[in-house]
């Protein structure tokens, strides 16, 4: 942990960005009943019961010394969709890179 925050330390070089790479699953959920519209004192209300609607991988990129996020949303997370991400990361959002620093959680 104690590199990590070493590396958050550093400058910013545009040839040399840090990378905070986070993905996570999301479910999809679709209301079954319309919410109850909000009335004087009280808030628009929604029922709990809701119907699953398949499930999305969100991946993210973030450049904190740059203040930069780039976010994908994916219909799965497999090792092939991992790979085309960091293949992007390379080659679309940072060409002029000549080394990247990525941080990852294990």
């Amino acid at each position: 942990m104690e590199d990590v925050l070493e590396i958050y330390k550093g400058t910013y070089d545009a040839t040399h960005p840090l990378i905070c790479m986070d993905e996570s699953s999301k479910q999809q959920i679709k209301e079954v009943r319309p919410p109850l519209p909000a009335s004087p004192g009280s808030v628009e209300k929604y029922d709990t019961e809701y119907e699953r609607n398949g499930v999305s991988n969100v991946f993210m990129f973030f450049e904190p010394l740059a203040g930069l996020r780039h976010v994908t949303v994916t219909d799965q997370r497999t090792a092939v969709d991992w790979a085309h991400q960091i293949k992007r990361l390379v080659d679309d959002l940072y060409p002029q890179a000549e080394r990247i620093t990525l941080v990852m959680e294990c």
